[in-house]
């Protein structure tokens, strides 16, 4: 599930949590309860029992959980056989496992480094 460049996990949102506004961070934020708002990080993982209702701006992303939004990621998204997205996916590399869910359209792009607030790069609709 973490890829050699994911690095510390700094951000955990647990099973009881809601939180709602949007959510800033440089590293890797673990969702296990309730985002209601735009997370833009380097890494986000959506555990099976997290939910996050907005959009995603991140390096990687893996869904284990539900996500009703648009994702756009640098590198990849991977989406596990209890996850679910209902939204657009733009990125340059995607995972379905058996079982995931897909409602929305997938652009496949070329990962391209653009700022966001940081060090680290996003996607951009090419």
């Amino acid at each position: 599930m973490f890829s050699k460049k994911q690095g510390k996990l700094d951000t955990i949102v647990g099973p009881d949590s809601v939180l709602k506004g949007n959510v800033t961070s440089k590293g890797t934020i673990k969702v296990d309860g309730t985002i209601e708002g735009n997370v833009t990080s380097d890494c986000l993982i959506i555990g099976e029992a997290g939910s996050l209702t907005g959009d995603v701006t991140v390096r990687e992303i893996v869904v284990g959980g539900k996500v009703i939004g648009n994702i756009h990621a640098a590198e990849w998204v991977d989406i596990q056989r209890k996850g679910e997205v209902c939204g657009d996916i733009f990125a340059a590399r995607l995972t379905i496992a058996e079982g995931g869910h897909f409602d929305g359209r997938s652009t496949m792009q070329h990962q391209k480094k653009l700022p966001y607030n940081g060090d680290s790069t996003v996607a951009s609709e090419a």
